[in-house]
Parts: C-alpha cells; structure tokens; sequence
C-alpha cells in the first residue's frame, strides 16, 4: 500500500508578542485557583466524583516558575511549526509551544476545523502564568491550563501503525514528575486525525493525574454530546448540576446565548459513547471522540457579557471571531484528580475529523441522528481497532529528531535510573537550569551561581530535598532547601533554613523576600514589610548598575515590596521602591496600575485618574482578577471603561 502521509517542517510569520523572562522569584503562595468548590456542593455528588475533587490538588506551582515577562507589544516573528498530512487533513503543530495543534484543515474543502487565532498573545490563564488561544491544547498535571502552554516540548518521527509515520510528542512534566507522549497520524485517506495519549508513573507510589485536551472552535455554532445533564460551574465557584439542553430559560448547547463565562461538564452515560461536535448554522464543524478512557466531555463559553467579550478581544486582534472551547478528559469535571498507581499508565486514543449533521432540532433527534452519523464515518469499533493498532507502536523509539524540550526529563532519568521506552530523555538535552542540580547529583554540593546571577530555581521532590539537607551548608543550599522545604509544608524548617542561610550576608535578598512571604502568610505584615524593604535595598546594592537577568528580579521583588508597603500603609517607603524601578519597569502596565494604588494611598487623586486616562494595559491579568475594577471605583463613580471591563461574573 502506498503511504502518502508526509511530516515536514514550516516557519509560520505571526504577529507575535515577546515572551519575556520567567518571573525569578520561588512561587512560595499558594494557586490562585478558581476550579474549588465548597464541601456544600459536594454532598449531592456522585461519590467517586467527590472523592476524586477532594484528592490531591495542587496547593503550588513549585517547582515551575510564573511566566509573567511578556507583553503585548506584537511584531512579525518567526515560529516554528511541524506539519502532519495526508490528501485529507492537514494539522499545524507548534513544539515550541506546548505541541499546540494550532490548525487542523480538510484539505478537500479548505474548511478550518478550529478556531486558529491569527496572532501570538500570551495571557495569564495558565497555572503559571502565559497561555495563548486557539487550537488543541494538551494539558496535563492539575486543574487548568498545562504550565507547558509556552514551553518547548520533544518531537520526533516514530514509525505509525499503518506503515506511515507519526509525529510523536514527549515531556516530563513537573508539577507531578510524570512523563507524558502524544502520537499524531493520519491513516491513508482517512478523515480523521488520530491522536495516541500515555502518561506513566514510573514512581514507586501512586500520583494525581489530571488530562483535558482543550478543542478551540468558533463560537458561531452548536455544541453536541451525548448527555441530558451537566455539571455547571461559574466563576461564582458553585457546581452545580444542570439540565442539558436548556438551562435557566436559554438553550446552553449554543455558547452565544449564555452570558457570563461559564464550564458545562457533561454528564456522558456509562456505557454511551465518547464524543462531541461543534458545528455551525449550515451543520458542517468538527467531531472528538475517543476510547472510553477518556470519559468527560465540556463545553466553556466566554458568554455575552462585557468582560467576556473583553477578554475574547484581548487574546486576538480586532475583526477576529469569537471562540468557544470543547474538552475531552480523563474525568468527569476538571475539579477532579485521578489516581494514576505506581509504575503503571495510562493510555487512550483520540479521533478529530470533519464532521457534517443536523444541528437544529429537538435535542434527542438531533443526537440520535448526529451519533449514527458519526457510527457511519467512523465506527466505535474502529477506534477501539485503532487503539489496538497503536499500544505496539506506543515504545517504538522515535527517529529523525524534529524538535528538543527541557532537560528536566533527562536529569530525573539520570537520578532515578528509568527505563522510558518510547520517550527518551537524553543526556545531551541538559542545559544550564539543571548544571547545579547536575552538580548536586554527581558530587554532593551545590555550586555558586556564576557571575554573581541571582540564585535559579530550585527542585522540590523529596529525593532533591534530601539531597539538600545532606549538601555542605551555604547560604545558597539553605535557600534552596527552605524553599524545598515550604513546598512540603514544614514551613517552621523553611524559615530556619532561611534564618541560617542569613548568617553570611553575602547576598541577602533571596532569603529575605521568602522570609517576608512567610510573615505575610502567618498575618504578620508589618515584619513583612520590613523585610521586603530590607530584601529590595540589598538587591540594589547587589545589583548595582547592571541589567539583564537582574532587571526581572528587580521589577518582581520591586512589585511585591510596593504591595507589602502600601498593605501597612507605608507610602513614602512604597513611593522610594517605586523610585528605583527601572524606568521601562514603571513604564509597563502592571506597575502603572501599581502606581495608581500609589498615587491613591498618597492621596493624589487626580494623578491616579490621570493614568487611568492615558490608558494602560496590564499585561499579565489574572483571569478573574477584578483589581482595575476596584482601584477605578475607588476614584469614582463612574461606569467601568470598557477597555478596562474583564469581569466574569455580575457585578455583586
């Protein structure tokens, strides 16, 4: 049989923003989370469902950094990309950005199945921080946007069940030290992209596991599953179970018709098949399904409101559609952790095709009719066979290296001796973030940080840590250790660690900042802001006149020590931070918003509004974040401009 799939490299031009530098600063706070529920909304839940939203979520981003340099400032730039097609479809791979699918075309119309943002725009919707729209996202490790949305992940060719090849992707994801692949490939002629899951344990215990794949579509359209009730969940942080179609007067299946942003968890029988389409007026769109495995299926809706129109106008350019998002995951709700045992996985295939049937119509006939469609082009049975087909493939070790992602993998493979067919994790992929902890594995120490930079990240896996406190006692492996230590939870350790780490006051600050976090976090904020003072005027004095990976540390030390400052109503000692900030750091808009708080607590009213007249934009906005809001009403009645309008739930 001739093969006719091909696998190539392209250069996309987009108007791009500039990532920017990782924040330098240890994630010490706990996740600003939204996917939580109180143990009320609880009782009426499925039990394995309560159980599964109870265990194990993640309280740190440690040890991955926020990603929070980047701006808005959008230029042509180049970006790597890997295509996969065959005379049916072509899908646009990205693995410089988490292996995002950023368009998935069938050719024999040129119809887009996704929704495929024409620009690169990070926004801060990741758990860390940068995520962009648009496409098929692989998110893995714990509720919400995978920490790798941004990051570079391993590609390479593997040969694919049916003689062809496949795109094969492959990381070690941090949060949960769990290696993960994504197998893509097209069978001759067919319609449908076919997508390979595993993620393994190879650890000795059992580990939360979390997977959604996160389909961007246009929202112009009507989303089917096979389902009659729903789970829903708001940004009021209540889960509650709904009707599916309608809900509180409106049909909720046609994402334009819901008003605030919203998650619709559907409620997919056991036994029924896995599966769900977005399709527009004319009936044509794209379909998902899968092995059972993969048994939730969702629907989020940005909704009508002005926030969720603002943000939707954020993550684009202007004359851009509007999207929505259909998920496919390993449980029912995204609140939920599976466990994944010890030395084992997990594994599922997934289908993506265009899909063509009756949208309109009285719920259950449209299903019935959209399922046996779907049975038609492409049946149940198949799937299953192709899963089969692939699990011999699944540690077939890849070829012609197409892409390279972190080191990380390879360093754990190098400490723990693994064995990870499939998915190599070699030694020539160490770079300079895992040199010390390298150094730590091979001769029992850590090195000084060259040139003077400040200290990198630090592992916090309890094998690290005890390689930490078992290392020769520097200021620099008391730092480390303590923030190893915070991770854990013996806080009472970390601020002894740090303490000690204090008694060479060589360079002071990084101890000193996470001794502040740790006052904050105990209600302290007068110490804290004494010792974020102290920790800002040290790094000056450290970093003198230089700039470069100096500037980063200076700005995120400099932003919380204002907070901390202002908290206890200390403006002049704010206002000389503020000072001292590099004026391109004052200049971005999460400082002039900071400046606004500034300029409010010094009771210069007018300037305040002032800033908000010449207008900014803040960058790195949390989802949800109602700051603006509350600094623009603490200025004046007025009504919310509606460039600075990006709240998610009615006003209270």
């Amino acid at each position: 049989m001739e093969i006719v799939t091909t696998i190539r490299r392209e250069v996309l031009t987009l108007p791009a923003a500039h990532l920017g530098p990782d924040n330098p600063l240890p994630p010490l706070r706990p996740l600003d989370e939204m996917h939580r529920i109180e143990d009320r909304d609880k009782a009426g839940l499925p039990r394995d469902m309560a159980r599964q939203i109870g265990h194990a979520p993640l309280h740190s981003l440690l040890p991955v950094p926020v990603r929070d340099g980047y701006d808005r400032d959008r230029a042509p730039r180049p970006v790597d990309a890997l295509v996969i097609e065959n005379d049916r479809l072509r899908a646009t791979v990205l693995p410089a950005l988490g292996g995002r699918i950023a368009s998935l075309v069938h050719r024999p119309t040129g119809r887009e199945l996704l929704y495929r943002n024409p620009v690169f725009q990070p926004a801060n919707f990741a758990l860390n921080g940068a995520w962009f729209s648009g496409g098929i996202e692989w998110n893995i490790g714990a509720t919400g946007h995978t920490t790798l949305s941004c990051s570079p992940v391993h590609a390479a060719r593997v040969p694919a069940p049916d003689g062809g090849e496949m795109l094969r992707l492959w990381e070690w994801e941090r949060l949960r030290d769990l290696p993960f692949q994504v197998d893509l490939w097209l069978p001759d002629g067919s319609d449908f992209l076919h997508v390979g899951v595993r993620i393994r344990n190879p650890h000795e215990k059992p580990v939360p596991t979390y997977w959604w794949s996160n389909i961007a579509v246009p929202e112009e359209c009507r989303v089917l599953a096979p389902a009659d009730q729903a789970y829903h969940f708001g940004y009021e942080q209540r889960l509650r179970r709904v009707p599916v179609p309608e809900y509180d007067g409106a049909d909720r299946t046609y994402p334009p018709r819901s008003t605030y942003a919203a998650d619709y968890f559907y409620d997919v029988p056991d036994g029924r098949r896995r599966w769900i389409a977005a399709l527009d007026a004319d009936g044509h769109g794209l379909v998902q399904t899968s092995t059972d495995v993969l048994r939730g299926r969702k629907l989020f809706v940005w909704g009508r409101g002005p926030g969720g129109r603002r943000w939707q106008q954020w993550l684009t350019e202007p004359g851009t559609g509007g999207y929505c998002e259909i998920q496919a995951g390993l449980a029912r709700t995204q609140l939920e952790h599976v466990l994944l045992d010890a030395e084992s996985e997990v594994s599922w295939l997934e289908a993506y095709g265009p899909f063509a049937a009756r949208p309109e119509g009285e719920w259950h006939g449209v299903l019935d009719e959209a399922e046996n469609r779907l049975e038609e082009v492409l049946p149940r049975a198949r799937v299953d066979a192709a899963y089969a087909a692939w699990q011999p493939h699944a540690d077939t070790g890849p070829g012609e290296r197409l892409a390279t992602g972190s080191g990380w993998g390879a360093l754990e493979v190098l400490r723990a001796g693994l064995k990870l067919p499939g998915t190599p994790f070699d030694e020539t992929t160490l770079g300079e973030e895992q040199e010390p902890w390298l150094h730590l594995l091979r001769a029992g120490s850590l090195p000084e940080p060259s040139a003077g930079l400040p200290p990198g990240g630090t592992l916090v896996a309890r094998h690290w840590r005890d390689m930490l406190e078992t290392a020769p006692a520097t200021p620099l492996t008391e730092y480390h250790l303590g923030v190893a230590q915070w991770h854990a939870g013996d806080r009472a350790q970390a601020v002894r660690s740090w303490e000690r780490g204090l008694r060479n006051p060589s360079s002071a600050w990084p101890a000193l900042r996470c001794l502040a976090v740790s006052d904050q976090e105990d209600h302290n904020p007068g110490r804290a802001a004494d010792r974020y003072l102290e920790a800002f005027d040290d790094l000056c004095r450290e970093a003198g006149e230089s700039d470069g990976a100096w500037t980063a540390v200076t700005a995120a030390l400099g932003r919380e020590a204002v907070d901390a400052l202002l908290a206890v109503g200390r403006t002049a000692d704010a206002r000389s931070v503020w000072e001292r900030l590099d004026p391109a750091t004052r200049a971005r808009g999460r400082f002039r918003l900071a400046e606004v708080a500034l300029l409010l607590a010094e009771g210069r009213k007018e300037e305040a509004r002032a800033v908000f007249d010449a207008g900014f934009e803040v960058a790195d906005l949390r989802e949800g974040d109602e700051v603006v809001g509350r600094l623009w009403a603490a200025l004046t009645t007025e009504p919310l401009p509606e460039r600075y309008d990006f709240r998610m739930r009615p006003t209270p």
